[in-house]
């Protein structure tokens, strides 16, 4: 029975341990993101780290997590973060408890040279102040793990010494104080992010020069999904783990690298220029055959042409790169301005854009995925060489130049649905920018490939609709799509990964038929 009780003891007194290394961290994690909260610059330590995964991590790794995940393959991030660093901080506790103090100093400075590590490799140039989030929430965690493993105070980790009660109010003390002090920081974030929300509602989107007529409800199709996406539901695919609170007022967009003359240009300077609205549909390399990560909308902005034409773009270039305000880039060919409707886009279906989609300012390029051109939160175009810049996906293996494949899909039915025999109508949606959609063709249970209907073009940078009504008889049925472009290229049935490229090959649905 007395071996029994000691190895109770020990085992309570491990617990108390690990519950106090969870205690001392979660007060710097408070502290920390309380700093972080008190300027721009400045960045929780975790944001930070996740963003260092978001970096390093392998392309399929991260091609992995958004099919698991999808759009909340960021949360999932920083769930993982968190269950780490709480296993990580329950360990440092009984380290310092059963080893002593130097190995609470060993403990903790690893977590914060991690987190300082974190900050300094930052895409983004920080001032050399950025890691004090980090120094001073281990500071705070190391303070606490000091004084818990003191002589006096270590024996409230022994449960003969003390009582439970005094050592739950202690932990709880420790808490309350971590919880109050990440709540005042996300008080004070909250704070800057409606001030930045005012900002952008009182300045407001520009008016276009000339304002684009309403998609004709022609474009729609029965059965396929929003010709327009609205900005509530449009995919958000990007390596920023918090977005970007951008201060308008000292806002700048440059023009630099192989120009005739560098520019800058204030909010206000591309708000004087000639504003546009084009209607464009963007995709997501990530997207697989038949998937969302596609959308719609009406954007508002400045022609890049106009931008680059007042730069004056250098003979041998062959390289826009787009820099967001968080070191991101993207990088497309000199090429692909070929009359298209590339543009700088400050608005989005009417309003400006959400910052979500990049406030106040992104590059829109019809026919290049996303990874490649659509930087959010635009800071710089730089005119560049190839051979010279690497955006950032190409070291993580994906394709130096990413031009959009062409792609259709079912939308009604759904896979797997269950229909009422009788005339039902297919509906979908096929894109082929900046070609255009001339047709798309359906097969039921393998069968000769039927034309569908067509919903009238808006323009060859938007998907096109189209529709088939389908006498659906009893049983178990596939459908399958394909379009062909307005070059009459056939769409390819070779399957293909989204890595390196894009993905291909032909959606194919079953449904069952009552």
């Amino acid at each position: 029975m007395a071996s029994e009780a000691s190895g109770n003891g020990y085992s309570t007194s491990k617990l108390r341990a690990a519950a106090v290394g969870l205690g001392a961290t979660a007060s710097g994690l408070g502290v920390s993101e309380l700093v972080a909260s008190l300027h721009r610059d400045l960045r929780s330590p975790v944001l930070d780290v996740g963003d260092r995964v978001v970096d390093f991590v392998p392309s399929p790794v991260k091609n992995i997590a958004i099919d698991l995940f999808g759009t909340n393959d960021k949360i999932a991030l920083l769930a993982g973060i968190g269950m780490i660093l709480a296993g990580y901080a329950a360990f440092v506790g009984i380290w310092a408890a059963t080893k002593g103090r130097l190995f609470a100093v060993a403990g903790v400075g690893l977590f914060a040279t991690l987190g300082v590590l974190a900050t300094v490799l930052s895409r983004a140039d920080r001032p050399w102040w950025a890691p004090l989030p980090t120094v001073l929430g281990a500071l705070l965690a190391l303070a606490v793990l000091w004084v818990a493993t003191s002589k006096s105070v270590s024996r409230t980790l022994q449960p003969e010494s003390t009582s439970r009660r005094s050592f739950v109010g202690q932990l709880a003390g420790l808490t309350a104080f971590a919880l109050g002090a990440a709540a005042l920081g996300q008080t004070v974030s909250k704070q800057l992010t409606a001030s930045a929300a005012a900002v952008r509602e009182r300045i407001g989107l520009p008016k276009p020069t000339v304002e684009l007529a309403p998609i004709p409800q022609t474009a729609q199709a029965p059965g396929a999904s929003s010709f327009v996406t609205p900005n509530k539901d449009f995919y958000r695919i990007d390596t920023a783990l918090s977005i970007p609170q951008v201060d308008i007022e000292s806002w700048e967009l440059r023009v630099t690298g192989m120009v005739d003359e560098e520019l800058t240009f204030t909010y206000e300077d591309l708000s004087s220029l000639e504003i546009i609205e084009r209607d464009i549909t963007l995709t997501c390399v990530s997207n697989t055959v038949g998937g969302e990560l596609i959308g719609t909308a009406r954007w508002t902005g400045v022609l890049l042409d106009d931008l680059l034409n007042q730069a004056g773009v250098g003979q041998d270039a062959d390289q826009i790169v787009g820099r967001s305000v968080d070191g991101y880039t993207c990088g497309f060919p000199v090429a692909a301005l070929d009359g298209r409707a590339a543009m700088v886009a400050v608005g989005m279906n009417g309003e400006s854009l959400p910052p979500k989609h990049g406030y106040p300012a992104r590059l829109i390029v019809p026919g290049i995925y996303g990874y490649a051109s659509a930087t959010k939160w635009l800071t710089e175009i730089e005119v560049t060489r190839f051979d010279q810049f690497d955006h950032y996906w190409v070291p993580r293996g994906y394709a130096v130049e990413a031009p959009i494949k062409m792609q259709s899909r079912i939308d009604s039915p759904r896979g797997l649905d269950r229909i009422e025999p009788g005339t039902f109508v297919i509906g979908g949606t096929a894109w082929a920018q900046p070609v255009g959609i001339d047709r798309v063709e359906v097969s039921i249970d393998e069968g000769e490939w039927e034309s569908a209907i067509m919903a009238d073009r808006v323009n060859n940078d938007t998907w096109r609709q189209w529709s088939l009504p389908w006498e659906a008889t009893s049983g178990r049925h596939s459908i399958s799509v394909r379009a062909v472009d307005r070059n009459g290229t056939i769409q390819t049935e070779d399957r293909s990964e989204p890595l390196p490229n894009g993905s291909s090959g032909l959606h194919t649905v079953v449904t069952l038929v009552n």
